[in-house]
């Protein structure tokens, strides 16, 4: 229950941070609003944490490495699709990503079921939440499945952080990299949005609520669950994300949305339930299997 508590959490922030996002984008465009997100999350981060990376290995820079290149192409990708389509809509394409992985990932029926369930909500939602009334607009739909592919590898790379580098540090790194990675890109429209009139507070609050929190959050699920169950979960973000845009960007939201929002939920409920007992029952697949495969392997990867 605490893991889902984590996902619901991380889920909550990071919606609301990006419809403070989209006020942002006025002045810095969606690139300087991600440079910025990063720039001051990584700032906030490397000052709490303090890493201590002098005795890290070269299998913990990688990872590092890893998970800060799809951190910034993630959140690049995603904010350039918030700049054409809806909150809601934006995060119902982008969660084809994790669902795909999800599908993959899974060796068991039920799991598969759950996560046909939740496509099932995520098409529905995907084709209620757009509120402008003609065809979504096709670039906005490109750049949220590529914020999707990223995020499938967000998912792998923090839980491959999460099992090689000791608390935060390792997302304090990546989210650095991230940064910088976006640096070229983003720079003048940062520099444009933080010397505008309430800019900087803006960038702050939106760094801290939609980077900050939920990645600690997600980085700390992902030491407990499975990287498929983890997948499901975020079935959560579509929902979340359309009441997000709903009550604080009065993006409009149909009944016919709601039936997608009870299925998604419906899912998220069933792919928790039937997770499997976590430790105890990776035990007994190890003693089945005859393996003396470490416990915490076995419990943060997929399948």
């Amino acid at each position: 229950m605490g893991s889902v508590l984590l996902v619901l959490g991380s889920c909550t922030s990071l919606q609301v941070g990006a419809a403070l996002a989209v006020h942002l984008f006025a002045l810095g465009g969606s690139t300087g609003t991600t440079l910025l997100r990063l720039g001051l999350a990584a700032l906030v981060l490397l000052l709490v944490v303090r890493p201590r990376v002098r005795g890290w290995s070269g299998l913990q820079w990688r990872a590092a490495l890893a998970l800060g290149l799809s951190l910034g192409a993630m959140n690049g990708f995603f904010y350039a699709a918030l700049s054409r389509i809806d909150l809601g809509t934006a995060v119902t394409v982008e969660f084809l990503g994790p669902l795909t992985l999800s599908a993959l990932t899974s060796r068991r029926l039920r799991d598969l079921l759950w996560v046909a369930l939740a496509l099932g909500g995520v098409v529905v939602l995907g084709l209620t939440g757009e509120h402008h009334g003609g065809s979504l607009d096709p670039l906005g739909v490109t750049f949220a499945l590529l914020a999707g592919a990223c995020w499938a590898a967000y998912i792998v790379t923090g839980a491959r952080v999460g099992r090689v580098t000791p608390g935060h540090g390792g997302l304090a790194i990546a989210t650095a990299v991230g940064a910088l990675a976006l640096l070229p890109f983003g720079a003048s429209g940062a520099l444009q949005a933080v010397t505008s009139p309430n800019g900087l507070w803006l960038a702050l609050g939106t760094a801290v609520l939609a980077s900050v929190v939920p990645y600690s959050l997600e980085l700390a699920a992902l030491r407990r669950l499975p990287q498929r169950t983890f997948g499901i979960l975020l079935s959560l973000e579509p929902v979340i994300a359309s009441l997000a845009g709903w009550v604080l960007l009065r993006q409009s939201m149909t009944a016919l949305g709601g039936l997608g929002v009870v299925l998604v939920v419906a899912a998220s409920a069933g792919a928790t339930a039937t997770a499997g007992g976590g430790p105890r029952e990776a035990a007994r697949r190890s003693a089945r299997k005859g393996t003396d495969e470490p416990l915490e392997h076995l419990t943060t990867s997929g399948g």
